[in-house]
């Protein structure tokens, strides 16, 4: 009786590390060699901005990560400039100009 609890808790287990690396494998944006971006936010961000409008369009990190797919893990945003779209750390990279399109941030 011990044994096939054991036995069950074993199976139990196992079924739950499938589905963790299943989900991690999970298709999003994981590179920026993705899309073609006009820039790149690097570390350290800045902290303060002039306030010109220069719209670019950035590919930001939503932080959402899904067993199943699809579930975009970015978005399209636009930003007044690309100091202000780098400020935001969910931000990955940014094109210039405003966002038209959801879906590939044109």
């Amino acid at each position: 009786m011990i044994l096939k609890a054991l036995s069950q808790r074993m199976i139990f287990a196992t079924l739950l590390v499938c589905l963790f690396i299943v989900g991690c494998g999970s298709s999003s944006v994981d590179s920026l060699a993705d899309f073609k971006l006009d820039g790149k936010c690097e570390d350290p961000r800045p902290e303060l901005c002039t306030m010109d409008y220069r719209p670019v369009c950035a590919l930001r990190d939503t932080g959402v990560r899904c067993v199943t797919t699809p579930c975009p893990s970015t978005e399209w945003n636009t930003y007044s400039n690309a100091c202000s779209a780098c400020s935001d750390p969910a931000v990955r990279g940014y094109k210039y100009g405003e966002c038209r399109n959801e879906d590939d941030g044109t």
